[in-house]
């Protein structure tokens, strides 16, 4: 099944990266659905799930995203870390967690998708 078309919530509280990850998924033909730059709002956005895959910013304005990051976990919906620190932070860490490191290409950032199990 194609992946194209798929939508994918953008949780990124740098708008310069948001924007780049945005023209980055449409040149992979994903759709972004919603974009949030705090954890508030990224909750609000992943408790509606209309979407099928998100890529979370590890911190938030300083905020850690791990909150949003079970919040999708409890919904089945399927997530990518993108982080510049090199390594996930404490209690994100473990089996099956994908991360994305800052500052990642769009090879990069298609193969992590690819990866996800978005075909549903």
């Amino acid at each position: 099944m194609s992946l194209a078309n798929r939508k994918i919530l953008v949780v990124e509280d740098d708008a310069l990266i948001a924007m780049l990850l945005e023209d980055m998924l449409s040149e992979l033909d994903y759709d972004v659905s919603a974009t949030a730059a705090d954890v508030d709002g990224a909750l609000v956005l992943a408790e509606g799930g209309a979407f099928d895959a998100a890529i979370l910013d590890v911190s938030l304005a300083g905020k850690s995203s791990l909150p949003v990051a079970r919040l999708l976990d409890e919904k089945n919906k399927p997530y990518i870390f993108a982080t510049g620190y090199g390594a996930l932070p404490a209690g994100m860490e473990g089996s099956g967690r994908r991360v994305l490191n800052k500052p990642y290409q769009l090879h990069q950032l298609e193969a992590a998708l690819a990866s996800l199990d978005i075909t549903g």
